[in-house]
C-alpha cells in the first residue's frame, strides 16, 4: 500500500511503501528553500546530484551519518537517506540551487 505524505504546506511530499529488498522505505520531492528535518534516530544520506546546504559537526564526500535528534536545514538537492535503525530508504529530487 502505498501512502502520501506531506509537509511544509505541500512543498515537501513524499510517498511511502514497503518492499521486500528495502523494507519500509520513501521517495519524495522537495521544492527549493530552506527545511528543518528532526531526526528520530541515526540516518545515513548520500546525495545524488544537486547541491545539500545542511548544518553538520562533519560532513565527508557528499555521504554522512546524522546522530539521533538531529536537524538539517536548506535542502535543495537529490539524496538518498536511510536509517541505520532498520531497512529505511528516503530520496528527495529537488532543483539545483
Amino acid at each position: 500500500m502505498l501512502q502520501s505524505n506531506e509537509y511544509f504546506d505541500g512543498k515537501v511530499k513524499s510517498i511511502g511503501f514497503t518492499s521486500s529488498s528495502t523494507g519500509r522505505a520513501s521517495v519524495g520531492v522537495m521544492a527549493e528553500g530552506e527545511y528543518t528535518f528532526g531526526t528520530a534516530q541515526p540516518e545515513e544520506m548520500t546525495v545524488v546530484s544537486g547541491a545539500l546546504n545542511v548544518l553538520l559537526p562533519v560532513r565527508l564526500s557528499g555521504k554522512f551519518t546524522l546522530p539521533a535528534k538531529f536537524s538539517m536545514c536548506q535542502a535543495t538537492a537529490n539524496f538518498i537517506c536511510r536509517w541505520l535503525g532498520q531497512p529505511l530508504i528516503c530520496a528527495a529530487i529537488c532543483k539545483p540551487a
